[in-house]
């Protein structure tokens, strides 16, 4: 018999209403089906069509456009200076050991500019030091990692010499893009230094190698930067070839600075003989300390060697 609502009438299998739910409809669509004879109803919850979509929270904008010219350098040069690769060995031991090293070999360069160096320019001079080094640093990597990475090579057995010859592409590739760099970046400031007049009027190269110079000072010099610190860091994704070269190359880069150091100055720092030989061998000796120490934890707990 028909009913006022739109299903069927009341049956046996139907005791509360119209709808199959027996809740005056078809179904019951303010709660999870039943589960069957012997299993309790679901307790719904406050939503029985779960939680409700939110509207993802608006990203806030880091330093505007700048943020973004500088994340910009910092991608690509991560992308192509810091590939640290599949061999290399990634313990968070030794990289605290280095982090303590770096901030104690800072405090200690501090300490000694406080107590005996008495020039008026000594800030400016440890900056500029500092600054200097973290350019000439790649610069000396090109120059001297070929003779170490020939050594390292020669001092391999036989049967691996092709396969570490094979991984050097990694490397090449590096140093050719940051050759690229000071190329493009000197070629560039040169050419409008050389080019740009201010009192002529500019024709379009003018214009054209403004706006280039334009984007290297806002682009192509914090990339410039980066690319020297990861270059130094990772001595050009060396560790692509074998991952004992990078601590290898560490040495000899500290021992060159530490060279340079001397020449450059003219002799030894000011200060008792103590604080002399602190300051000219503290840095190399304890860079050498840790790299040798990471060496043997790469083959004591990682089995890493280069001769068996």
């Amino acid at each position: 018999m028909a009913s006022g609502g739109w299903g069927p009438a009341n049956g046996p299998n139907q005791p509360g209403g119209n709808g199959p739910g027996g809740q005056g409809g078809w179904g019951a669509p303010y709660g999870p089906p039943h589960g069957g004879p012997g299993v309790p109803p679901q307790n719904p919850g406050p939503n029985p069509y779960g939680p409700r979509p939110t509207r993802p929270a608006p990203r806030r904008r880091r330093f505007g456009l700048i943020g973004m010219l500088f994340r910009s350098a910092h991608r690509v040069a991560t992308r192509l200076f810091a590939q640290e690769g599949d061999g290399r060995i990634v313990d968070r031991t030794v990289d605290r050991v280095q982090g303590i090293r770096t901030v104690l070999g800072a405090a200690a360069t501090v300490f000694l500019i406080l107590a005996y160096n008495v020039d008026p320019n000594r800030w400016e001079d440890a900056a500029l030091g500092g600054a200097a080094q973290l350019i000439i640093a790649p610069v000396v990597l090109i120059i001297a990692a070929p003779l170490v990475i020939i050594g390292f090579i020669r001092y391999a057995p036989p049967h691996v010499r092709p396969q570490l010859r094979s991984r050097l592409r990694a490397p090449l590739k590096a140093v050719g893009w940051y050759v690229l760099t000071l190329v493009v970046i000197g070629g560039i400031l040169v050419a409008t230094a050389q080019t740009v007049n201010a009192d002529d009027g500019k024709s379009l190269w003018e214009y054209a190698l403004v706006i280039a110079s334009l984007v290297v000072i806002v682009w192509g010099f914090p990339f410039f930067f980066l690319a020297s610190l990861y270059s130094a860091r990772t001595a050009f994704n060396s560790a692509q070839v074998h991952p004992m070269l990078p601590p290898v190359l560490t040495m000899t880069l500290v021992w060159v600075f530490a060279a340079f150091s001397v020449i450059g100055d003219g002799g030894m720092p000011p200060g008792p003989p103590l604080v002399q030989f602190c300051s000219v061998l503290g840095g190399p000796l304890s860079v050498t300390a840790v790299s040798l120490w990471e060496l043997r934890r790469m083959k004591t707990r990682f089995g890493v060697v280069l001769r068996a």
